[in-house]
C-alpha cells in the first residue's frame, strides 16, 4: 500500500525525499507574541502594579485573547518571572565590581551614588509599585529577593574602606544601606 498520495503517483518506484518540517515562521509569531505579553505586563505592573494587573487587561494591552496569555503563561509565576526578567534586562542595576576598583572610599562613594541616583530616577515608579505589592504577591518574592541582594553588594562596596569611627560610620552605614533600599529619598543628615 502507498503512504501517501504522492507515493501513489509517481509509482511504487520512486525514491522520495524528505525535507524535515521546521517551525521557523511559527516559532517566530510564538516568540513575537511572548514578548508583547511580557512587554505589557511589564507596562502594567509599572503603572498600576503587579497586585492590580489583570490576566484581562495584560491580555487587552498586549492585543490578544485571555488564552493566548495562559497558553504562554499557565501561572502567575510564569509571566511574573518572564516579566522580572525582561525588566532586569531592560533596566540592569549599577554594577558594583567597577566602584570596588576606586581606592579612595569618598570617590567611590560621589561615583555609585551618581549612578544610583539616576538609575533610581528611571525606575522608581516600578520600584515603589513592586516593593507596594510584594506582601501581597508571592509570586513577586523571588524577584524581590534577588533585588535586595543585589543591593546588599551595593552597600558592601560603598562601605568598604571607609574610615570613620562610631557615630559618624553608623550615620553614614545607615545612610548608604537606605540609599540601596529606598532609593534617592533618602539624604545624608
Amino acid at each position: 500500500m502507498f503512504r501517501n498520495s504522492a507515493e501513489a503517483r509517481a509509482g511504487s518506484d520512486a525514491v522520495r525525499t524528505s525535507r524535515p518540517y521546521r517551525q521557523r515562521r511559527r516559532a517566530e509569531l510564538e516568540a513575537q507574541t511572548r514578548l508583547r505579553i511580557t512587554e505589557a505586563a511589564m507596562k502594567l505592573h509599572g503603572t498600576v502594579g503587579p497586585a492590580w494587573t489583570t490576566v484581562t487587561a495584560v491580555a487587552e494591552e498586549a492585543g490578544v485573547q485571555r488564552g493566548t496569555v495562559y497558553r504562554h503563561f499557565p501561572d502567575e509565576d510564569a509571566l511574573f518571572g518572564a516579566c522580572s526578567m525582561h525588566w532586569a534586562t531592560l533596566n540592569p542595576t549599577p554594577n558594583p565590581d567597577a566602584w570596588v576598583e576606586i581606592e579612595d572610599p569618598g570617590q567611590r562613594l560621589r561615583l555609585a551614588l551618581a549612578e544610583l541616583y539616576r538609575w533610581y530616577q528611571r525606575n522608581q515608579q516600578m520600584l515603589d509599585n513592586v516593593f507596594r505589592d510584594a506582601p501581597r504577591v508571592p509570586a513577586l518574592q523571588p524577584g524581590v529577593e534577588g533585588f535586595l541582594s543585589q543591593l546588599r553588594a551595593v552597600h558592601e562596596a560603598l562601605m568598604r574602606g571607609r574610615r570613620e569611627r562610631g557615630r559618624r560610620r553608623g550615620r553614614t552605614r545607615d545612610w548608604v544601606r537606605g540609599l540601596a533600599l529606598t532609593g534617592p529619598r533618602a539624604r545624608p543628615r
